[in-house]
């Protein structure tokens, strides 16, 4: 008996043919947030050597010597791995709030604030056991940097003051109060060239990963991204936080609580860098001085911005960006060029970033993949 023509599909292969274009779609959307931000990076190696060979030197080299400072041997990769855990912290004080469509630049800022407030607890707490002192760090650290974020939340949502400027100018601030405390009432008075406070104490300091000179402030780091990414994409608040994000006057049309959830989030992303501070005096400088001021809240931004501002996403970019920042030093050893000229292949990543975005939902190639 012959099939008739004009019949309808079979019901599961019709929603099997219907599901197609859906998943050309995600694909696709898939494809541009790995391809784009990739392209916009080797662009920005490819004008990163034209500047460096206008000095004369061979971008050859320069690729090289970064490929080996950054991930060509164990030391490498340790180095580098240890530069990304502060960058992991940071880029999520960016990444959270950028889920309400906020953007948050002051992620430096509460890293200064956590670095204070865990050097405080720490020396509060002297003939503590090491483990309560830690503890005791990690909560005032996390507290401190929440509350910093937290306050440009507020005066976001009570006075309509601009989030982007209010976190900025708080960066400050927050420098402010570390100089006048550590060279103030916080200061040790053996530390002559230097000003900075007293130390926490070998024995409060926190260890290395087993077999590596890596902080645990890289798995901590790996954590709060894992963490972050379940409470944005498999919670209610998460759920009603990307709500906000899309349409704000729907959200408070529906009744969500608009102003609970930036306060809520931004004190998520304040403490994730102030964890990061925390982890800069508990880890590896062991008091707080003028050092902790390293940049790693402003190179955050560039990091949650090249992830797309997916938690998850932020673990692989943080680790690029670490190791090129710990190619830095070899570059200066055998080209000659300056420790910091990889700020300026960092500056243009992000100039380059911020204009690809332009791109997406553009390309004539992502789209065939949709259709």
């Amino acid at each position: 008996m012959k099939a008739d023509v004009g019949a309808p599909l079979a019901p599961s292969r019709a929603s099997r043919l219907s599901r197609v274009p859906t998943l050309g779609r995600k694909i696709g959307g898939a494809a541009e947030f790995v391809v784009i931000p990739a392209l916009a990076i080797a662009v920005s190696l490819v004008l990163f050597g034209i500047f460096v060979a206008l000095f004369r030197k061979n971008p050859l080299d320069l690729y090289y010597y970064m490929y080996q400072g950054a991930f060509g041997t164990w030391f490498s990769w340790q180095n580098t791995l240890t530069r990304a855990a502060p960058l992991i912290l940071t880029a999520l004080c960016t990444a959270l709030p950028a889920q309400l469509g906020m953007v948050i630049i002051g992620g430096e800022g509460a890293l200064l604030i956590g670095a204070l407030c865990a050097t405080s607890a720490a020396l509060a707490l002297p003939a503590a056991p090491p483990l309560v002192v830690e503890v005791a760090m990690a909560c005032a650290g996390m507290i401190g940097g929440g509350l910093w974020i937290m306050l440009s939340g507020a005066l976001r949502h009570y006075r309509g003051v601009n989030e982007t400027i209010s976190s900025l100018l708080l960066v400050y601030v927050a420098l402010a109060i570390l100089n006048h405390l550590v060279e103030g009432p916080m200061r040790d008075p053996t530390s002559l060239n230097k000003p900075s406070t007293r130390e926490i104490g070998a024995i409060n300091m926190i260890g290395t990963i087993p077999g590596t000179e890596v902080h645990w402030g890289f798995a901590f780091g790996i954590i709060a991204a894992v963490l972050s990414y379940i409470l944005i994409y498999h919670t209610v608040f998460g759920f009603a936080a990307r709500v906000a994000g899309g349409n704000i006057r729907a959200a408070k049309v529906v009744g969500l609580g608009v102003g609970k959830l930036i306060l809520i989030t931004c004190f998520l992303a304040g403490a994730a860098a102030g964890l990061a501070g925390m982890m800069e005096v508990a880890a590896v400088q062991g008091r707080t001085n003028a050092n902790l001021a390293a940049g790693y809240g402003f190179s955050g931004i560039l990091v949650a911005f090249l992830a797309r501002q997916n938690p998850l996403a932020v673990i692989p970019v943080a680790i690029l960006l670490g190791g090129i920042g710990a190619s830095g030093g070899l570059l200066q050893r055998r080209l000659g060029l300056p420790d910091a000229s990889v700020l300026v292949l960092q500056g243009t990543i992000f100039v380059v970033v911020l204009a690809s975005d332009t791109f997406y939902g553009r390309l004539s190639l992502f789209q065939r993949k949709a259709s």
